[in-house]
């Protein structure tokens, strides 16, 4: 892409590219997920602890196509995470034409950032929340019911909760980013720090399955240091936007 402004029409062009290149490596790694599908699942049940505490030690399907289903589901998931890189890539590569070259610059090095970031996330919630929250939703209520937990609801839950932990720990990503490009200001987000910790409480609601204090409790701090982090980070970039200013007044 070349450095100056494109017209609308290249935009668009570009754009379409752009898309094409992601899907059809979205549908590639989709492919190979879904050959290994049934190691993913297994994956995907270690925080069950191998569902030692219902029958058979495993879940159940209650309905003909709610495995294959789920199976497809789950490798899509899959494909997204491992497309994740090379999609982010490509938005990258788009959105870059209408940055300067200092800010150009920050995003490449963000980028491989990102990815870390947004996996380091997903471990946290895998080897951390995910563990005492199915515990407690396997353990509550077992001394008056039996759980037989479908692979369907289980796959979905730790999907969706996945998927959201790992975006949650881009925030000091972004807050940085946006601040070394003016869009935020430190003083800004310090100011409605007390919104972040109300946020951080109703994500841990919204996000947990469970009703526990405790569960929802290891969701908001998280977020609520991230948050920190963020300021910081944000002082960081918006340190580096002030210098790249005075040196192009400089030199002008």
């Amino acid at each position: 892409m070349s450095e100056g402004k494109l017209p609308f029409r290249q935009h668009l062009i570009e754009l379409r590219r752009r898309l094409i290149y992601s899907a059809v490596f979205l549908a590639v790694a989709t492919g190979v997920a879904f050959v290994f599908h049934q190691q993913i699942l297994k994956l995907l049940m270690g925080p069950a602890q191998g569902f030692a505490g219902i029958p058979n030690q495993k879940p159940i399907y209650t309905e003909m196509t709610e495995f294959i289903g789920i199976a497809f589901k789950v490798s899509l998931l899959s494909g997204f995470v491992i497309s994740f890189p090379f999609i982010l890539f490509q938005i990258v590569m788009f959105v870059s034409s209408g940055l300067t070259p200092g800010e150009r610059r920050y995003l490449y090095t963000l980028l491989p950032v990102s990815v870390l970031v947004f996996l380091a996330g997903a471990a946290f919630g895998y080897r951390i929340l995910f563990p005492p929250a199915v515990g407690f939703l396997l353990s509550f209520g077992n001394e008056v019911a039996t759980p037989f937990i479908r692979i369907g609801s289980y796959a979905n839950l730790m999907i969706t909760l996945l998927f959201w932990m790992g975006l949650i720990f881009e925030t000091p990503v972004v807050m940085f980013f946006l601040s070394r490009i003016g869009v935020v200001t430190p003083s800004l987000l310090a100011k409605n720090r007390k919104f972040a910790v109300v946020g951080a409480f109703v994500l841990g609601a919204m996000i947990t399955p469970t009703i526990d204090p405790i569960n929802q409790t290891l969701v908001a701090l998280p977020v609520i240091v991230l948050y920190e982090v963020g300021i910081w980070l944000a002082k960081l970039g918006a340190h580096g936007r002030r210098k790249a200013a005075q040196r192009f007044e400089t030199e002008s």
